[in-house]
């Protein structure tokens, strides 16, 4: 194919796609340019399905090369490792509008990946890669329904801003990614700082019509260098081994076996259908092969057909119902702050741990203006969870996933550095699991940051909703709290969190070839008359407030202003005072650029110590002050008295007694301490001091 270059202006920069000139052997490849920023995007796929799988094996890869911004990998091995959070982020969030638009009955291997090869701070490159995916995948000969697009949504100072800045989305009060295909909105990812649900529906289509625009561009690359898709080997069920098993299981059966709301009781229902199925079918190898696959669907469409006809949901309860709630704190001792929060057999336990701000979370990526995090929020998903046993390695996508969101949900609330001066740290343990773990986590954490004593703004609750759709748009019903099994068998997963003035998160995916606005506004509708029902009918009787002091068993920590040029005064050369300081007293102190000195400690007396000698060291030393020291050295003519690490006077021998002495030895000793009082400076610029007159 011979190179070819496409280019459109968007949000007022050029978008620049080259095809045909890199990267000739994948399926479908972009080398596209937004601002300055570039990204390789391809599209590749094996020739034959992958064996003995049920499901669509995709792969979608975001690339940080640290090259893009001039940076080189820290580390002995000076290259790229595993792939960061923001990495695993962008990757769920191309992952989810793309998976819907493959073939369900596909299951050949497809990976979609994207490289940032540089990066211009006023181009996020992950919105460069989301359009590069799809426009990957639409002009390969991978089966594919696209196109889809994706855009960017800010807001500042009240206005919306479409693709922003890095600098206008790190610092805006919205961060919204909306795809779409030429029809529908498919995928929405939202963080917020409290956003009204009338203006986030606003900012949603906004975006929604955007997308419409670059849909139009890729179908011009389609009609000039779109290839043609190939034919795959379709793993669908055969129709006449469904026919078969509502032969052996009748409709009915199969009914009474799924609709029950004790999760362990269908899960054997459905295990004694299906043992008898394979008894059946015990002489046909073929069927036995896909026979898992062939009970899902046919627990799916009963499941569908009787909450989309008969509005009865599995568990019996009504479509806008929530399952039963409860709540409570300080279930676990001595950690800074706990919480559990169980929402039918959905069950979360979230501890909170303080810590000094230098414990704060180092942040290595492609965001210049972001460092470092102060708040962090971890889920961990084990097997025994859902009943299941396989060993732990460590968090995956998932849990990274669903640790963003629940942290996402509560930074709008969370105290400013100087109102709360902490590194926090929140850990979600999934205890039981059967749908919307990310939500429960929500909830079960904002409940344990109270509990801890962090002063919290509002409180934020977390719900999502499910749907399932007919033959046509006007056919569908939205269910309010979806458990595992409408979420498995049901076309969306629309998860909300926020407090009573807005949203701070949302995170949509679907399953289906996307959604009417009526779908969108009534899911956020629903989403909040939720979160208000969580809150005053079950969070609020937990803990209604933030406690108004931490643990007893979390560290103490004061804060005080020095003036900046006195920063190297406190720290010492190669940090001796500072150090010594920490060793005299046992405490910790981070100081910042701008003189905010935090002293972190389980002793009140020796933080107030510590601070006095922070006090005593950056005080502009006047006649007539008085201190304590400790006589570090002895001279002839005086003695040196140290009253703070790195500062010292000089006691002249006529001021160390009311009397005469001939040698300071036979009044003073080294280490005895002494009040004194400061005489102003000597003509070598020395502080002097009067042990004599210090206690006028």
């Amino acid at each position: 194919m011979a190179a070819k270059t496409f280019t459109m202006e968007l949000a007022g920069r050029t978008l620049r796609v080259d095809v045909g000139r890199v990267a000739a052997q994948a399926n479908g490849a972009v080398l596209i340019q937004y601002g300055e920023t570039t990204v390789l995007s391809t599209a590749t796929a094996s020739d034959k399905p992958r064996e003995g799988i049920d499901f669509f094996p995709l792969s979608v890869e975001f690339e940080e090369k640290l090259y893009s911004v001039g940076k080189i990998p820290g580390g002995f091995n000076k290259r790229e490792g595993k792939a960061s959070e923001n990495s695993i982020l962008t990757a769920r969030v191309i992952d989810r509008p793309m998976r819907p638009l493959f073939p369900k009955d596909f299951r050949n291997d497809v990976t979609l990946n994207n490289m940032v090869m540089s990066v211009d701070p006023e181009c996020r490159p992950e919105v460069v890669a989301m359009l590069g995916t799809a426009m990957a995948a639409t002009i390969s000969d991978i089966p594919f329904d696209g196109p889809c697009a994706m855009t960017q949504v800010g807001m500042v100072d009240g206005n919306f801003i479409i693709n922003p800045s890095q600098e206008q989305w790190d610092k805006g009060d919205l961060k919204l990614t909306v795809a779409s295909t030429s029809e529908k909105v498919i995928m929405i990812e939202a963080g917020a700082n409290e956003i009204p649900e009338d203006k986030m529906i606003e900012a949603i289509y906004m975006a929604h019509d955007v997308n419409q625009t670059i849909i139009a561009f890729i179908n011009q690359m389609v009609a000039e260098v779109g290839k043609q898709k190939f034919t795959y080997t379709s793993c669908a069920i055969p129709e006449e081994m469904f026919a078969k098993m509502k032969e052996i299981v009748p409709p009915a059966e199969m009914e009474d076996a799924v609709f029950t709301d004790v999760k362990q009781d269908r899960e054997a229902n459905v295990k004694a259908i299906t043992e008898r199925l394979a008894e059946a079918f015990a002489d046909n190898e073929e069927w036995l092969a896909v026979l898992d696959e062939a009970v899902y669907q046919y627990e799916k469409k009963t499941v569908r057909k009787m909450i989309l006809k008969d509005h009865k949901r599995p568990d019996g309860r009504a479509i806008d119902q929530i399952r039963p709630l409860s709540a409570e704190i300080d279930l676990i001792p001595r950690v800074h702050g706990s919480a559990m929060f169980t929402r039918g057999q959905t069950q979360i336990c979230d501890v909170v741990t303080l810590a000094p701000l230098s414990e704060a979370q180092r942040v290595d990526g492609l965001d210049e203006f972001v460092t470092e995090k102060r708040y962090m929020h971890q889920y961990n998903f084990p097997s025994y969870s859902v009943g299941e046993t396989k060993p732990s390695r460590g968090p995956g996508r998932r849990e990274i996933g669903h640790g963003a969101l629940a942290e996402r949900a509560l930074l709008p609330v969370l105290p400013s550095v100087e109102e709360f001066p902490y590194t926090i740290r929140a850990v979600s343990e999934t205890f039981e699991s059967n749908g919307s773990t990310s939500m429960a986590s929500t909830c079960a954490s904002c409940m344990s940051l109270m509990a801890a004593g962090v002063p919290i703004k509002k409180m934020v609750a977390g719900i999502s909703c499910g749907l399932v759709t007919g033959d046509t748009d006007d056919d569908y019903l939205v269910l309010t709290d979806i458990q595992g099994l409408e979420d498995f068998f049901g076309d969306m997963d629309f998860k909300v969190t926020g407090t009573k003035d807005g949203i701070t998160a949302i995170q949509m995916d679907i399953k289906i070839h996307g959604l009417t606005r009526p779908i969108v506004e009534e899911a956020i509708r629903r989403t909040r008359e939720a979160r208000f029902f969580i809150m005053d009918t079950c969070m609020s009787k937990a803990i209604a407030e933030p406690r108004k002091e931490v643990s007893k068993y979390a560290p103490k920590i004061v804060q005080i202003q020095i003036d900046p040029a006195k920063i190297g005064d406190v720290v010492g050369q190669r940090g001796k005072t500072i150090n010594e300081i920490i060793e005299r007293t046992g405490v910790k102190i981070d100081i910042t650029d701008d003189g905010a000195v935090s002293v972190c400690g389980t002793d009140p007396e020796k933080m107030d110590e510590a601070i006095k000698m922070i006090q005593i060291i950056t005080t502009e030393f006047e006649k007539g002050q008085k201190f304590t020291g400790k006589v570090i050295s002895i001279k002839e003519f005086g003695a040196f008295v140290e009253f703070a690490p790195g500062k010292e006077g000089m006691v002249h021998i006529s001021k160390i007694a009311n009397e005469r002495i001939e040698h300071v030895e036979d009044v003073l000793t080294l280490g005895d301490t002494v009040n004194v009082v400061c005489l102003g400076k000597d003509k070598m610029g020395r502080i002097s001091f009067s042990i004599k007159d210090a206690e006028n």
